[in-house]
Order: C-alpha cells, then sequence, then structure tokens
C-alpha cells in the first residue's frame, strides 16, 4: 500500500487549512535559513574572523529564495540582513550609552533602526535576484554583480556605510586580495558572490531541487564549478605574481622611518580641562622613547591633544617642547577653527609640525560622522542632536588633499575616512606616498569594533600599494606594507609605541587611476538587466493592449 499523503491521513488539515499548515511550516523553514546566513556573514568578519565562512554564507538564503516570488525575497532577505547587521555592529548599543548618555532601550532601538536600513541591501539583493533569474542559469550569472552593485551603492547613499562589505572578510588572504589593485574590495566581493552562487546551483543538483520551478542540469552545477575554479585560480596566480613584483618594488624604494605612538587615553577623561597636561605628558614621554630609532615622523592619533593647538599657548607649549626634544616631525591630531565673516567653523584636524618651522601644514578631515561630528538633516529634525559633546557642527575639509613632507606626499584619513577607497585613492593620485590613519577607537571598548576597523585599512594598502601607518588612541596601531602584510599591530587598552621603516612608493596602480570602473561596470550591467527585463514587460502590457 503507498504511502499516504498528510491529505489523506489528515482530513482535517486538507484544502485551505493544509496549504495554510504548509506555507506557515515553509515559512519557518526559509526564516531559520535567512538567521543561519546573516550568522555565518557576521562570523566571517573580526573578532570571530572564521573568514572562509564568507564563501558558502550566503547558500542557506539563496536555498531560502528558490522558490519564493520577489515580494516573499525581499522579506526573507530582510531577516537575513537584519541578523547580520544586528550581531555585526552590536557595539553601537555601549557607544551610545556610554557616550551619548541614552538609556539602554534608545540606544537599542537605535541599533535595530540603522541595522534595519542596512538589512534593506540584502533584502533588495533577494528581491532583484528573483526577480530577474527565472533560470538557474541566470541567478548563477546575475548574482555576483548584484552584490556588487549593492555593496556599491552602500558606499555613498545617505553619505555612506561601508563596513565590513563581503570582500573585506579575507584581508588576510594575501593571494587573494592582491586583485584589489585594480578591482578594489568590490573584486574580491564578486569572486565570494560567485562562490556562493556556485556552491548553491551544485547544491540544487545533487539534492534534485529547483530554481523558480526550473531543473538544474549537470551542465549548468559542472559549470559553476568549473567557473568558480578558474576565477579563483587567476585569482591566486595573479596574487602570487604581484607580492613578488610588489616585493621587489618595495626593496627598491626609498624608506622613512615612522613611529607610531598610542597614548591609550580614556573617552571618558580624554576632554576634562584637568587631564590636559597629563595627557600631553604621556605623549611626550612615548614619544620621547622613540628617539633612539630616529624615527623621521613620529605620528599622534586623531584629537591626541584634547584642546586646539597653536590656539591655546600653555599645552600647546609643552607640545612644541616635546617635539624639539624628540627633534623630528610630528603629525599631531587636534580639532581646529577658522574664523570667517563673523563665523567660526571647527575642523577635525591633523596637523604636521617640524622642531625647526612650527607648523608645516594641515590637513581637515572631509567625511564626517553622522552625528558624531555633525548633525544631517538639522533644519528639519532640530531634536537629533551630536553624540560627541565638543563644539557644534564640524566643516569638511578639501577633499584628496595631500600634505608634502621632504618630497614626499602624505595621504591622512581621520577615523573612518579609511573604510572609504575613494578618499584613499584620491590621495594616492594627487601623489601621496604613504598613507596614514590616524583615529580614536576608545569608543568601542573591548568590543568587536576595533578590530574591525583595523582589518579594512589592509585593503587602501594593497588598492593603492602604498604602505600604512596607523595611530589610534586605544588601538589597534600598527603597519600595514604595500602587500597587505600587517607587519606590527599594538594591543587594545594598551600603552605602545612602535616603529619601522616603511617604503615610499610613487608608482600608480590601475585602481588608483581610474578608481571603481569594475564596481560601475557591475552596477551597469545590473540597472541594463532590470531595464531589459522590465522593459519587456512594459512593451508586452503595450502589445496586449
Amino acid at each position: 500500500m503507498g504511502k499516504l499523503s498528510r491529505k489523506t491521513e489528515y482530513p482535517a488539515c486538507s484544502g485551505f487549512f493544509y496549504d495554510v499548515l504548509e506555507k506557515l511550516t515553509s515559512d519557518r523553514k526559509n526564516i531559520v535559513l535567512a538567521v543561519l546566513s546573516g550568522l555565518l556573514l557576521t562570523g566571517s568578519f573580526p573578532k570571530i574572523e572564521i573568514d572562509w565562512l564568507s564563501w558558502f554564507a550566503l547558500v542557506p538564503l539563496l536555498y531560502a529564495l528558490k522558490e519564493l516570488s520577489p515580494k516573499g525575497s525581499f522579506r526573507i532577505g530582510f531577516i537575513a540582513g537584519l541578523v547580520h547587521f544586528l550581531s555585526l555592529l552590536y557595539w553601537l548599543v555601549p557607544v551610545m550609552r556610554t557616550y551619548g548618555y541614552l538609556p539602554w532601550y534608545l540606544s537599542i532601538s537605535i541599533l535595530f533602526l540603522f541595522s534595519a536600513v542596512l538589512a534593506l541591501f540584502i533584502a533588495l539583493f533577494s528581491m532583484i535576484l528573483t526577480a530577474l533569474s527565472k533560470k538557474p542559469i541566470r541567478c548563477l550569472a546575475i548574482m555576483p554583480p548584484v552584490w556588487v552593485s549593492l555593496e556599491y551603492i552602500r558606499t555613498f547613499i545617505f553619505s555612506g556605510f561601508p563596513w565590513e562589505l563581503l570582500g573585506y572578510s579575507q584581508f588576510g588572504r594575501l593571494q587573494l586580495i592582491q586583485i584589489s589593485d585594480i578591482f578594489g574590495v568590490y573584486g574580491v566581493s564578486f569572486l565570494i558572490a560567485l562562490s556562493n552562487a556556485s556552491i548553491f546551483i551544485t547544491l540544487l543538483y545533487f539534492t534534485k531541487r529547483r530554481w523558480q520551478n526550473t531543473e538544474i542540469i549537470r551542465y549548468l552545477a559542472a559549470l559553476s564549478l568549473i567557473g568558480l575554479a578558474i576565477g579563483v585560480g587567476l585569482t591566486w596566480a595573479y596574487g602570487l605574481w604581484r607580492l613578488n613584483s610588489i616585493d621587489q618594488l618595495i626593496a627598491a624604494s626609498p624608506k622613512a622611518q615612522i613611529t607610531v605612538v598610542q597614548g591609550n587615553i580614556e573617552q571618558i577623561v580624554k576632554w576634562e580641562p584637568a587631564f590636559q597636561v597629563a595627557t600631553v605628558n604621556k605623549y611626550n614621554r612615548l614619544s620621547l622613547s622613540a628617539k633612539p630609532d630616529n624615527p623621521d615622523l613620529v605620528i599622534w592619533p586623531e584629537s591626541a591633544t584634547p584642546f586646539y593647538f597653536l590656539y591655546e599657548i600653555k599645552p600647546s607649549e609643552m607640545v612644541m617642547e616635546g617635539i624639539r626634544r624628540v627633534n623630528t616631525d610630528f603629525l599631531i591630531g587636534s580639532p581646529s577653527f577658522v574664523r570667517k565673516n563673523n563665523n567660526v567653523e571647527y575642523y577635525v584636524s591633523a596637523y604636521l609640525v617640524s622642531p625647526q618651522n612650527k607648523t608645516i601644514s594641515r590637513y581637515d578631515k572631509t567625511h564626517l560622522v553622522p552625528y558624531g561630528e555633525y548633525v544631517p538633516f538639522k533644519k528639519w529634525l532640530p531634536f537629533l542632536g551630536k553624540i560627541v559633546a565638543q563644539v557644534g557642527d564640524f566643516v569638511p575639509g578639501q577633499r584628496g588633499k595631500t600634505i608634502p613632507w621632504r618630497d614626499n606626499g602624505l595621504g591622512i584619513q581621520i577615523c573612518y575616512e579609511i573604510i572609504f577607497p575613494e578618499l584613499s585613492r584620491a590621495m594616492a593620485k594627487n601623489n601621496a606616498t604613504l598613507l596614514i590613519n590616524i583615529t580614536n577607537d576608545a569608543w568601542f571598548g573591548k568590543t568587536s569594533g576595533p578590530y574591525q576597523h583595523f582589518s579594512m585599512t589592509v585593503f587602501r594598502a594593497v588598492e593603492n600599494r602604498r604602505a600604512l601607518a596607523r595611530s589610534a588612541n586605544t588601538g589597534i596601531s600598527g603597519f600595514i606594507d604595500p602587500a597587505g602584510r600587517i607587519l606590527a599591530s599594538t594591543p587594545l587598552l594598551k600603552e605602545a609605541t612602535v616603529t619601522r621603516s616603511v617604503p615610499l612608493i610613487e608608482e600608480k596602480t590601475i585602481y588608483t587611476r581610474f578608481g571603481d570602473v569594475f564596481a560601475l561596470a557591475c552596477l551597469a550591467v545590473t540597472l541594463f538587466v532590470i531595464l531589459l527585463k522590465f522593459g519587456k514587460y512594459a512593451f508586452g502590457l503595450t502589445i496586449n493592449r
């Protein structure tokens, strides 16, 4: 006797009620799969940092989408994105709670809101994929460019927040990330998205499942694996060749002895006037300890001087005395201001100072932190304020500006400017031979925030083939060479002084010269397919009428 179906076995559940039961069961499975994808994505990044998870992290989500409509895909994709960004950016809660003095319920609510906005990108990815890919081969072909397109849009829309794009998970895989000097971080994201698509199509073939009611044929499963193998193989071969050529370039390039200083000043006391003298004394002491290394440049973190350098005379003179004792050039993070037409403009700045000529030059931060350094939509939302308790809104500086230093150019990025590829590229294109990131990550405490922030700096070095020096108030400070090797990194919440010899390279990469052409090409392909799809649909409606 054949096996009874659930409808036959349980007549009460037949018809409408059976369909509802099946839908609820299917929904639960899809939600579980979406949650799994969100957690696997987060596990790819620091602190967990199991980077190989990213190569199949999206497979559960794709499996959940295999029979869904675009509307249902949007919902399931949103759940995956929400889980991912909540678990990735959890450190925002203690930041808002400790330094913004917000209650727990409001801090958590803001985290949910911010994560929900970012989750829309994965929701859109899921919806676009199912809308454009009714056949499995289209799913395989369109998934990587759609993913990269949305990552690229996330870089600039609403002021931009490209925190831990998919490619950043591979910051420790030197052979794989060398393609960044052509394609940027988006090239690595594309490869990982291709891996997820290939594994997914192969999984469907072996489990006899369908994509949008279409069977997976053996040829397509084989083609997906061959395509992935070719992509990874070519990337790996290029990486090996490029590492060798960059090492030769490093050996032939002039060098500079650079010192980074990590003062480990607690954020809660950083701006208290009573601690100004102690702060300056600490930085002077740590800088003087590096004098036997004969540094050419000593770098202090963002806002290392908790006062207006060169304006407040007494603490500024203490700083200058320390510089004269070390007898070398210093790069010092400090707030600054300029009076213009009876108005005062405030900047987040870095001063280049010499022991003989005092101030040589100044860089002003160009990409400010929303609600940290300025309040967007303040005219319409006057009740919103800044988390940072100091002066009013800061003003952005000149984009792409480099600071001349000893016949070289310094490309300085302050705080999270370093996560925006275009800013570093503009400086390297403008003849910066050394990239410098000064930051104050004390806000993050011991969370995964500082580790995530540091990991993304690796790509700025590889994209532009520039050494990168990083000075962070509480860590992580360190050095990255033009091949992406982390030459040194400091522990969190410790005083530290680190000196390294770094190459000063002038050659410009393909990425430095042409920027995000690859990401724009992915966006163009995505828009073209969307227009083609819905253009045919609109044309069909016109014919029917």
